[in-house]
C-alpha cells in the first residue's frame, strides 16, 4: 500500500480525486448548477416535456453522479409532480443519466479512478509505457450499455410508451394523481442538504458555466503542454503528438486545482461565502470522496501483488486461444453485471474485473493492444455500471430514490426491466459485433433502432387519453 500510494502517478490521481470532491462542493454552494436546472425546468409545459428537460439536465450535470441525483431530482420533482409523473419514472430518468453519463464524461469524478484501473491492467501484463488516459478515450465509443441506457430513456419519453411495472406506475399517477404507491416509503435524507446553495446566494448560471469551461480549457491546455506542445509544430499532427505524449494525471490535477481557485475566488468576490467558509466547504467535499480513494489504494495494492506474482502472464498463458475472442467481451460484460448487481459497487467491480479481463484479452490477441482489448475494458466498465444503475444496495440507486423522493424498492422494481433490456441489446448487438470488428459508428445506430422496436412492441401508451380509454374498456368488460 505504501509503495503504490507514494508512486508519483498514483499520488497525483489521489489528490485529483479529492480535489474534484472539493470543487463540486464549492460549485454546489455557489448555486450555479441549480440556476441552470431551474432555467431548464421553466420550459416544462407537460409530462413529456418535463421528462425531456430532466433527461437533458442529467446529461448536462455530467461531472458527478451524486451531484446529478441530488440536483436534478429536487429541482424537477415539483415540476413532474404537477404533471402527474410517477416518482418511479422520475427516479428512473435520474438514475439512467447519472452513472451511465458520468462514466463516459471526459472530465468527471470517475475519470481518475478508471485511469487508475487501466494503469493496473497495463502493469498486470507488463506494459510500462501505456497511455491510460488514451485507452480510456478509446473505450468511450464501445461503452454500449451506457449509450443504450441513456438512449432508451429518451426513446421511452418521446414514444410515451412503457412496459412492465413502470407502465402500472405511470397509469396510477396519470389517472389517480397518486405519485407513489399507498404502501410506499418515499426516501428523503438530510444528505440532500449537502447540495443546497449557501443561504442568500444568488442563482446565477455563470457560477456553473465559468468553472466548467475553465476546467475543460485548462485540462486541454495542460495536456498539450505536458505532452511537449511547445516543442511541436502548431498543427493537427503536432497537437496529436502532444496529446499522445502527455502526462494526463498531472494535467487534470492542474485543471481541478486551478478551477477550484477560480470557483473560490468567484464565491468570495460575490460574497456568497467568506474565504474561510469556501475553504471549509472545499475540504468537506474532499472528505466525501475518501471512500473512492480508499478503494483505489486497495485496488492498486492488489494489482501490484498480482503483477509480482505474474498473474497476468499466467492467465494469458493458461487461456491463450481457448476462449474465442468473439464472445470474450460479452461474457465479461455479463459476469461484471452479476458482480456489480450483487455487490452494489461499480468501483469494486472494476477493481476486481479489469486486472483479470485485460490479461484475458491480451491472451486472445497474442499480446496486442487492439480493438478487442479496448472492447473488453469497455465491457467490464459497462457491466459495473449496470449493477451500479439498478442494484438496490448501490449508492447511486439510493441517491436517485432520495433525489426523486421515491420508494427505493419501487424504483428498483420498475427500473430493472429497462436496464435488463439495454444490457441484452448491449451484449447481443454491441459487444458481439464489436468483437468481430464492426465499427461502433454502425453498431450504435442499429442498437438504438432495436431499442425503439422493442419499446414499440412491448410498450403501452401512457398518453392520458389512451389510459382513459383503456380504463373505460376495462370497466365495460
Amino acid at each position: 500500500m505504501v509503495g503504490t500510494t507514494t508512486d508519483t502517478w498514483n499520488a497525483t490521481l489521489l489528490i485529483f480525486i479529492l480535489s474534484v470532491g472539493g470543487l463540486i462542493a464549492v460549485m454546489s454552494k455557489m448555486g450555479g448548477t441549480q440556476a441552470m436546472a431551474l432555467t431548464l425546468a421553466k420550459k416544462a409545459k407537460n409530462a413529456r416535456n418535463s421528462l425531456i428537460i430532466t433527461w437533458i439536465m442529467g446529461i448536462i450535470i455530467f461531472f458527478e453522479d451524486m451531484a446529478n441525483s441530488l440536483i436534478v431530482g429536487p429541482t424537477m420533482r415539483p415540476v413532474t409532480d404537477q404533471q402527474k409523473v410517477s416518482r418511479e419514472k422520475l427516479s428512473y430518468v435520474i438514475d439512467s443519466t447519472a452513472g451511465p453519463v458520468t462514466d463516459m464524461a471526459l472530465i468527471s469524478s470517475w475519470v481518475a479512478y478508471e485511469i487508475g484501473m487501466i494503469s493496473i491492467a497495463f502493469t498486470t501484463v507488463g506494459i510500462k509505457d501505456g497511455n491510460a488516459y488514451g485507452m480510456f478515450l478509446q473505450t468511450i465509443p464501445y461503452r454500449f450499455y451506457n449509450i443504450f441506457a441513456v438512449a432508451m430513456v429518451i426513446i421511452i419519453i418521446l414514444m410515451q410508451r412503457d412496459y412492465g411495472p413502470m407502465y402500472q406506475a405511470e397509469k396510477r399517477a396519470r389517472l389517480t394523481g397518486k405519485l407513489y404507491e399507498d404502501t410506499a416509503r418515499p426516501m428523503m435524507s438530510k444528505e440532500l442538504d449537502a447540495m443546497n446553495v449557501a443561504e442568500g446566494a444568488p442563482l446565477r448560471m455563470c457560477n456553473a458555466i465559468v468553472p466548467i469551461l475553465t476546467f475543460i480549457i485548462v485540462t486541454l491546455l495542460a495536456i498539450w503542454y505536458t505532452g511537449g506542445g511547445l516543442k511541436e509544430p502548431l498543427s493537427i499532427a503536432g497537437i496529436q503528438n502532444a496529446f499522445g505524449n502527455s502526462d494526463s494525471a498531472s494535467s487534470i490535477l492542474y485543471a481541478v486545482i486551478f478551477t477550484s481557485v477560480v470557483s473560490i475566488g468567484m464565491a468570495a468576490a460575490q460574497r456568497i461565502m467568506s474565504l474561510k467558509e469556501c475553504i471549509e466547504v472545499w475540504l468537506g467535499g474532499c472528505k466525501e470522496l475518501l471512500l473512492t480513494v480508499t478503494i483505489l489504494i486497495l485496488a492498486w495494492s492488489s494489482g501490484s501483488v498480482m503483477s509480482d506474482l505474474g498473474t497476468g502472464d499466467f492467465i494469458s498463458g493458461m487461456v491463450g486461444n481457448s476462449i474465442p475472442g468473439l464472445i470474450l467481451p460479452a461474457v465479461l460484460f455479463l459476469v461484471s453485471c452479476c458482480v456489480a448487481f450483487s455487490t452494489g459497487t461499480s468501483y469494486g467491480t472494476t477493481a476486481i474485473m479489469i486486472p483479470i479481463a485485460f490479461p484475458l484479452a491480451m491472451g486472445v490477441t497474442g499480446g496486442a493492444v487492439d480493438s478487442l482489448a479496448v472492447t473488453t475494458i469497455a465491457a467490464v466498465t459497462c457491466g459495473a455500471i449496470f449493477g451500479d444503475h439498478c442494484s438496490p444496495i448501490s449508492d447511486t440507486t439510493i441517491m436517485s430514490s432520495m433525489g426523486s423522493a421515491s420508494d427505493l424498492m419501487d424504483h428498483v422494481r420498475t427500473q430493472i426491466p429497462y436496464a435488463v433490456t439495454a444490457a441484452i441489446v448491449a451484449a447481443a448487438v454491441g459487444f458481439l459485433p464489436a468483437a468481430a470488428g464492426l465499427s461502433p459508428l454502425i453498431i450504435i445506430p442499429i442498437g438504438i433502432a432495436v431499442l425503439a422496436v422493442i419499446v414499440r412492441i412491448l410498450g403501452k401508451s401512457t398518453r392520458l387519453e389512451d389510459l382513459q380509454k383503456e380504463e373505460e374498456n376495462t370497466k365495460v368488460c
